[in-house]
């Protein structure tokens, strides 16, 4: 194929859905396949659609759950809703109003499918190759993972996309990632995300569809896969894909909302051709060697201030932003963060609280006690996984070490919904996020993996997991 024909994996999935092309004065329109919605950037959503006397255009590719507001402590009423404050629990409320009123499948309170929205889409078969998908979040570029086009949206596009299941965009630039060799002991994909980061700058892919690719990437299971595109929005970049193979099929074969039967056939071959073609360029190229990567963690106030586990922390410079951060951060250029105590540890998030994240956490847990001082939460990311954690054992393994185990939702990811991190206190999290007061005012975070996340628990500091590995 000539390189003028070869078309991306991105470039491909674009142009099955253009509805209409973009000119200079217009945005190109985009057909939706998938609109995930949640209880916080729904509200003033549906507001417009009654403004305007609307319906929802497509209810049957509309997938509702609560996450962001919910609490992580068992709810038989919504009396148990207090616990999250007043506003979380109107907008609790109101996702369950709105869904009825508009005819919307919500997995509410009593399902056993609620979870995390970029949980749940996967693991019921409703991501799927080659889709178009949206949601009021920015963490949806998760489903790249499965080789889907998937975009975070704003308040107004979710009102837009429900009354014309289309979504007006700019067509992104390509940036082809590749991640070569093989990963070594105690390295996860978190830190393979947090390594990209720290190369490329949370700028670095502004403007961007990434594509990641190279050996280290095709031998990640679909869960690490979800873990780099989920913080491709850290990088700048407005998505983050990945060309679906074997592996993928494996993932999604037999889930609930996938074709079944013959469809099924038909459907993987097509998902196998979804793939960058030989000779297709991209606008800009990035390489990393995986082999030379190590556990990651972060040390100041953005995911792009990012050093490896050992290394100190780097100097200022002069750079008034960048010693702010520091000085936020509590920590000292030129010593390591292992010399930083830990007050709370956080496993979980739409990052890192899959059934693999829980059990690499677990691994490094099994026969040790969380130390002295430290309060440590894992959460899983659905109540699917929280099943099966626990009949793995796995929740016996974290309550034994002193650990909470919680029910399913974003939890501290983001300090809105009862479990924040106290003021000035340093949580070791596996989120996505270290902005200043994220977890809760004044919360100083570190982004780490969920095997670093366990050992610093261990350990009451900022720690190497390697250590810790069993044979």
């Amino acid at each position: 194929m000539s390189s003028s024909t070869a078309k991306t994996l991105f470039e491909k999935v674009w142009s099955d859905h253009l509805v209409q092309d973009e000119t200079p004065e217009t945005p190109a329109v985009l057909y939706i396949d998938l609109h995930l919605i949640h209880e916080v950037t729904t509200p003033q959503a549906f507001t417009l659609l009654r403004q305007k006397n609307l319906a929802v255009r497509r209810p049957d590719l509309t997938l509702g759950t609560m996450d962001h507001s919910t609490p992580t402590t068992p709810v038989h009423s919504f009396k148990d809703l207090a616990v999250v404050g007043e506003s979380a629990a109107k907008q609790v409320v109101a996702m369950q109003d709105n869904c009825a009123e508009f005819g919307l499948e919500l997995l509410g309170f009593e399902s056993d499918q609620r979870g995390i929205v970029h949980v749940i889409g996967p693991e019921l078969g409703a991501t799927q190759p080659g889709k178009t998908i949206v949601c009021g979040d920015s963490h949806t570029s998760t489903h790249g993972a499965f080789g889907a086009l998937a975009f975070g949206i704003g308040t107004t596009e979710v009102g837009h996309v429900l009354a014309t299941q289309c979504l007006l965009q700019r067509k992104p630039k390509t940036l082809s990632i590749n991640v070569s060799g093989g990963l070594q002991p105690g390295v996860t994909a978190k830190d393979v995300i947090l390594a990209i980061i720290g190369q490329i700058g949370v700028d670095g892919g502004t403007g961007h569809c990434i594509e990641y690719r190279g050996a280290a990437i095709e031998s990640m299971d679909m869960e690490a896969r979800m873990t780099v595109c989920n913080m491709s929005i850290e990088a700048g970049a407005r998505a983050g894909m990945i060309a679906p193979d074997e592996i993928t099929l494996a993932y999604l074969e037999g889930k609930p909302r996938v074709p079944q039967g013959s469809a099924w056939s038909v459907a993987a071959e097509r998902w196998l051709s979804l793939r960058s073609d030989q000779g297709a360029s991209y606008d800009k190229t990035v390489d990393i060697d995986g082999s030379k990567l190590q556990p990651m963690v972060t040390f100041g106030t953005n995911p792009g201030m990012v050093i490896s586990v050992a290394d100190p922390v780097p100097d200022a410079d002069g750079n008034a932003s960048f010693q702010k951060a520091l000085d936020y951060m509590q920590v000292v250029p030129g010593k390591p963060l292992s010399e930083s105590p830990v007050d709370v540890v956080f496993v979980g998030s739409c990052t890192n609280s899959r059934i693999s994240d829980l059990q690499q956490a677990a691994d490094i847990l099994r026969g040790r006690k969380v130390a002295d001082g430290v309060r440590m939460l894992v959460v899983p990311g659905s109540q699917q996984i929280k099943k099966e954690a626990e009949a793995l054992g796995l929740d016996k393994i974290f309550s034994a070490s002193g650990a909470e185990w919680r029910e399913s939702g974003c939890s501290m990811c983001l300090g809105m919904n009862g479990d924040t991190v106290p003021k000035g206190q340093l949580s070791v999290s596996t989120s996505n996020r270290n902005f200043e007061g994220r977890q809760g005012i004044g919360a100083r975070t570190v982004l780490a993996s969920p095997m670093t996340a366990a050992a610093s628990a261990i350990e009451g500091r900022v720690a190497d997991p390697r250590p810790y590995l069993r044979d």
